[in-house]
């Protein structure tokens, strides 16, 4: 069948890796240090590996490919977390699951950081150091007032009609962006109807949903946050598809927080 599909323009690729770790189904991997396109049935077209390319290697082509086939890439993915659990086992535990202490300056040690024998470089653990102020004044003791306009906020539970999106700012944010980003409320949720979820860790693909959301409301403006590591390129790939596939033009931005909690430029 004619399919889009991605196609990975090997004199480009760098062998950073990214792509085949942002790449859910497994349809990408490495090969004498350059990523490969494995199989065509384990590309679903949908693009999440595009992002994460800092070299601009992926493009998306029109040709003959076999079917993307669920199944197949549901058993891939059993029998590649069967293996990590049991590798985790013998390693006393998968290093992307520890505890991780947030902390302001990040501490300097002779040798760097030790790198994840495998695995998403945004898993990596590290340790953030903060600097403790001590305060002259005793904190205020009326909380903060919560900015959320709407309820439910996850993305796959939203309904695609509510009347809280006629007329909405909408806020599309990876879900690790709120605990990463201190004043996230004030910030980013204020005065917007607010859209979370994890592309790494949903078993799911956003973009249909969110081009139906985009389609059936009048929506004034998208704003994307998501987290600085590779995996998180999936929500803005989902974001991305889902404006060109509504059809309209609407006024949209992505930022980016980092691990230590800092907003970087627009993308």
């Amino acid at each position: 069948m004619i399919r889009k599909i991605i196609t990975i323009d090997e004199n480009k690729c760098n062998g950073c890796g990214l792509c085949a770790e942002a790449c859910h189904e497994g349809a990408i991997g490495m090969v004498d240090g350059v990523a490969k396109l494995l199989r065509d049935d384990y590309c679903d077209g949908l693009g999440d590996c595009l992002p994460s390319c800092p070299t601009g290697a992926i493009t998306f082509v029109e040709r003959e490919a076999a079917a993307y086939d669920e199944a197949a890439v549901l058993e891939n993915m059993k029998k590649k977390e069967t293996t990590q659990n049991s590798d985790a086992k013998k390693a006393g535990g998968c290093p992307g699951t520890q505890a991780k202490t947030i902390v302001r300056e990040t501490i300097a040690t002779d040798d760097g950081p030790e790198p994840l024998p495998c695995g998403c470089p945004g898993s990596s653990s590290k340790a953030i150091v903060r600097e403790t102020v001590a305060a002259e004044k005793p904190a205020p003791t009326e909380a903060l007032e919560s900015q959320l306009r709407q309820w439910p906020v996850q993305i796959k539970l939203a309904p695609v009609n509510a009347p809280y999106f006629n007329g909405a700012h909408l806020l599309i944010a990876a879900d690790c962006t709120a605990y990463a980003y201190a004043d996230f409320h004030n910030r980013f949720i204020k005065n917007k109807i607010t859209l979370i979820g994890c592309p790494k860790l949903d078993a799911v693909d956003y973009a249909d949903k969110l081009t139906e959301i985009l389609k059936r409301n009048e929506i004034k403006s998208v704003t994307v946050v998501r987290m600085e590591v590779p995996c998180c390129g999936g929500i803005t790939a989902a974001v991305t598809t889902a404006l060109k596939d509504s059809g309209k033009m609407i006024p949209w931005q992505v930022l980016t927080v980092t691990t230590d909690g800092k907003v970087l430029e627009n993308d």
